[in-house]
């Protein structure tokens, strides 16, 4: 399932809405911490699911890659930020090619997913997220086969990129901006040490691989879909109520690095990180129909 990244919760509240056990990639350095807020931020990361990697590159890079594979193998869900960090701004930014890479070494369609309103529930630097309506809005599954073989051709990465990118977008309806959310928050951060101005958005505006913008109309839940919503919550509740959200806005990258860190190990093509992946065949997910649960 590849997902647009707003908030740290994104990561908690995905996985309420799905039946199926669905675990994202996140740095190990979450699983480290020392003391009561590095016990409570790996308790929190290990509630949701969430796979520790080592994100030094290199052979741990190639490593990363492999635990995505084995659990697509082993017919599980697989969870991906294709944008690599949360968003800066609550746009949807640059997808990277790890998603690609996994979808056609695994043979995995790639269900697209639509997170909505988290950013405003929990801004970056807030812990404690306030009262605030959460979207969940699932797209069909994006079959990727015609693809097969192709791994390692950074062009057609790229396009499988691009077209999830797009799918996001109208899920969404964020407006998308063609440059790494990473390089964004780089800018920003300099930006505000110099105590200058920054563009706000340094790249195109417009739609993935050039494609035409779409008619942007994120879908309203009907009263059956959002009782089933609830119902789930209620289900999942008692499986999480004992998690602990991360403290001091310790961001959720759950599948790949931020702020520039790349994995390099796992592939060739415009430095891209191992972020993204599909579930495999089989998989759980709203049917071949989208729609969406708030």
């Amino acid at each position: 399932m590849a997902s647009n990244h707003l908030a740290v919760i994104d990561s908690f509240f995905l996985p309420l809405m799905i039946r199926r056990e669905l675990a994202f990639m996140g740095k190990s350095d979450y699983f480290t911490g020392k003391g009561l807020k590095g016990k409570l931020t790996a308790a929190f990361f290990r509630g949701v699911g969430t796979i520790p990697v080592d994100r030094s590159g290199g052979k741990a890079s190639e490593a990363a890659l492999r635990t995505g594979l084995k659990r697509l193998a082993e017919g599980k869900l697989f969870g991906i930020y294709p944008e690599g960090t949360r968003s800066p701004d609550g746009r949807l930014y640059r997808g990277k090619t790890g998603v690609a890479r996994l979808a056609l070494e695994s043979g995995a369609p790639v269900i697209p997913v639509a997170m909505i309103g988290t950013n405003v529930a929990q801004p970056i630097g807030k812990v404690i997220p306030r009262i605030h309506r959460i979207g969940v809005v699932v797209g069909e599954p994006l079959d990727f086969s015609r693809y097969r073989g192709l791994e390692n051709d950074r062009f057609v990465l790229r396009s499988i990129t691009d077209e999830i990118m797009y799918e996001l977008m109208r899920l969404s309806g964020q407006e998308y901006v063609d440059v790494y959310a990473a390089s964004m928050k780089q800018k920003l951060s300099e930006a505000k040490k110099a105590e200058s101005g920054v563009e706000l958005a340094p790249g195109r505006v417009g739609a993935p691989g050039g494609r035409p913008v779409p008619e942007l109309e994120v879908p309203e839940p009907t009263e059956e879909e959002l009782r089933e919503g609830r119902a789930r919550v209620a289900e999942r509740a008692d499986e999480v109520e004992d998690v602990e959200l991360p403290v001091d806005g310790d961001e959720l990258d759950g599948a790949g690095p931020s702020d520039g860190d790349e994995l390099d190990g796992a592939g060739p093509s415009d430095g891209d990180e191992l972020d993204g992946a599909g579930p495999s065949d089989g998989e759980a997910g709203p049917g071949p129909e989208e729609h969406s649960t708030q």
